[in-house]
């Protein structure tokens, strides 16, 4: 038994005949007497019987038309509901960010969701392998992730993929480090430094594998953390270089830490949010997103005007 079903022993109880159903349907009366001949089949009683020339609901068949409406009137409800929720901006936006991410969107993030017109959030960091950035879209509403350029890209079959950022690593080092008296480095400047890395499957160690691809020789990785702020700490008290995103964990000025583009090879990854496609559906999301995009873009803008002067 299903909606349909229901729907068209509803009509033929309030139009009477096969064929005014048929005509409020705009179906063929054949059509609804196959719906009929399949409703039956699920029940022992019979529904309707044949007066001349005219079918009717018997007593069990005006009962289940009674019980129609009241499944027309729950659905209706339900379907309310829904466009409720999909509209309400009350409810709690659940944020996940990898680390620098995290330092760099939920600050913004949590102050404008203390506006009149933006959802509340909950911000909540969650570290993990490129490959298992996909996943925490089941428990997350909003999952920050990123990826190098070069990698498998996020499977869109299945997920909302929105850019946020496209981010160049750059080569970190102490400013009285040889090489920061170069505007740029290739990859051969790079191979027998030493290096602060991050654990495997994390954007800075597939960078470092690239770029000693590219060299035709391996790095020299001393130290594995994957916290950027312990890395640019390492880089200022050692004579050690690290890659650190342009963006979102750039030196503070003054720092004793400087930064060095890359050539000869594309370092960049990709900031992307990652979404169920149904969260994308509820406006509370959608604000959220809109959000992020706009700190995003506010960030770039300041750190790109600040290197040009």
């Amino acid at each position: 038994m299903d909606l349909h079903q229901l729907r068209v022993l509803r009509e033929l109880a309030d139009h009477g005949s096969i064929a005014a159903t048929a005509r409020a349907l705009s179906v063929t009366p054949s059509a609804v007497s196959q719906v009929l001949t399949a409703l039956q089949r699920q029940f022992v009683a019979p529904l309707t019987h044949k007066r001349g020339r005219s079918v009717e609901l018997t007593e069990a068949g005006r009962a289940l038309a009674n019980a129609a409406v009241s499944v027309a009137s729950a659905m209706a409800r339900a379907q309310v509901a829904v466009e409720e929720y999909l509209e309400d901006l009350s409810v709690i936006v659940r944020v996940s960010g990898f680390h620098s991410a995290a330092v760099t969107f939920f600050p913004a993030l949590a102050t404008r969701s203390n506006e009149t017109d933006h959802p509340p959030v909950e911000c909540v960091d969650e570290d993990v392998a490129r490959e298992a950035f996909p996943a925490l879209t089941a428990s997350y509403d909003i999952v920050i992730a990123h990826r190098m350029s070069h990698t498998q890209p996020w499977p869109s079959q299945r997920l909302s993929v929105v850019p946020l950022l496209l981010e160049p690593m750059d080569v970190a080092m102490r400013v009285d480090h040889p090489l920061a008296q170069h505007d740029s480095l290739s990859p051969a400047h790079l191979v027998d430094e030493s290096w602060v890395s991050t654990h495997p499957g994390f954007s800075p160690a597939d960078m470092l594998d690239a770029i000693a691809a590219s060299a035709g020789r391996p790095m020299r990785v001393v130290h594995r953390i994957n916290d950027f702020t312990t890395a640019a700490a390492m880089v200022a008290h050692g004579n050690l270089l690290a890659l650190l995103p342009r963006y979102t964990a750039r030196p503070p000025g003054g720092s004793a830490v400087v930064l060095r583009p890359l050539t000869g090879i594309r370092a960049v990854r990709n900031v992307d949010v990652l979404a169920r496609p149904e969260q994308t559906k509820r406006r509370a999301v959608s604000v959220v997103l809109d959000s992020l995009q706009q700190i995003a873009n506010s960030l770039v803008e300041s750190v790109d005007a600040h290197s040009a002067s």
